[in-house]
């Protein structure tokens, strides 16, 4: 299919650039942001009016400069693209400067999931299991017990179990596939046999339906979007008096993910179990490629859980990174 005008590149580095981009997608990487860089920089670079194929010093340094009003985590993102497309430059023969990461000032994160306590969540529970149909969503009070379950009980994204076909809920099997997750990547989840039982009871309240049916359907038949989840869990914790910090201070729904992995390694420090070995099994059942993508899922506070800190620091450094003092 012939690519939209609107979407090609220009400059002189087209060719290496659409060679770039091929092979970041045969290995699995949507890249859609990164791609909106690279043709930023490419229009920056007809601008520079640029010639030959290299990426000399001087031109990547003035590109690279930090805009005024540009975050740092915007401008750190500009160098990494930059950075990864002058090192497949190099490996085609062409020269190329190879920005450093220390251009950037790289704020680290002191973020820290909130996660509830043991009698939030059963709060939270009881909440989730009163609630009632409305005109617009007749069918809440069967989809949102489910659909919070799996996000506390799996560690699902949520856009992942919204996203769910009846195809992909194998309830013989008791199987969950995701499929084109984060990466592209499709991945088997085995629910805990309890929540299988409930979506058999739950899947028992429909007619047959075909297999690319939502599994957790609106009443017009679609997914049921972020912004109606997020707007629910926001008005339960509100019924159940959990307070919550403001925009990007959580409790988020996101959080949920991050308990359920805190969880995991909680449960296998308490039983004796080898972090060293676990810790993959992890990053497996959360989809993440590598465990660099586990670690960053368990942001955690050094004085939380110190014990597990101590353990999986020897085991494989600082698999939980520490809360950053300022």
């Amino acid at each position: 299919m012939p690519a939209d005008s609107s979407n090609r590149f220009q400059s002189v580095l087209t060719p290496c650039m659409e060679k770039f981009l091929q092979e970041k997608h045969a290995c699995g990487y949507a890249y859609h942001e990164a791609t909106r860089i690279l043709r930023r920089l490419d229009d920056f670079l007809v601008q520079e009016g640029l010639t030959i194929q290299e990426l000399p010093g001087s031109v990547a340094r003035k590109w690279l400069a930090k805009k005024a009003h540009e975050s740092a985590a915007t401008h750190q993102q500009r160098i990494t693209v930059t950075r990864q497309f002058s090192r497949f430059l190099l490996r085609l023969g062409h020269s190329a400067y190879v920005p450093d990461f220390t251009l950037a000032t790289r704020n680290r994160s002191t973020f820290v999931p909130r996660m509830l306590t043991d009698e939030e969540l059963r709060k939270f529970f009881r909440a989730v299991d009163a609630l009632e149909p409305t005109a617009r969503s007749p069918l809440r009070h069967l989809i949102m017990p489910e659909v919070f379950r799996l996000l506390y009980g799996c560690g699902f994204r949520a856009g992942e179990v919204l996203k769910l076909r009846i195809r992909d809920v194998d309830l013989n099997q008791g199987i969950i596939t995701v499929r084109q997750a984060k990466f592209r990547k499709d991945r088997l989840v085995p629910p805990a046999l309890p929540l299988v039982n409930r979506l058999r009871k739950y899947a028992a309240h429909f007619e047959k339906r075909p297999p690319d049916a939502i599994f957790f359907p609106r009443p017009n038949g679609g997914p049921f979007s972020l912004r109606t989840v997020y707007t629910l869990f926001r008005q339960l914790l509100l019924q159940c008096g959990i307070s919550h910090g403001g925009r990007g201070k959580g409790p988020r729904i996101h959080d949920a993910r991050h308990q359920f992995a805190v969880q995991a390694l909680r449960r296998w420090y308490q039983d004796g179990e080898d972090l060293n070995a676990k810790l993959p099994l992890l990053a497996t059942y959360l989809g993440h490629v590598n465990l660099s993508g586990t670690q960053h899922y368990l942001h955690l506070t050094a004085e939380l859980f110190p014990e597990i800190t101590a353990r999986a620091g020897a085991a494989f450094g600082d698999v939980i990174p520490r809360r950053v003092e300022r």
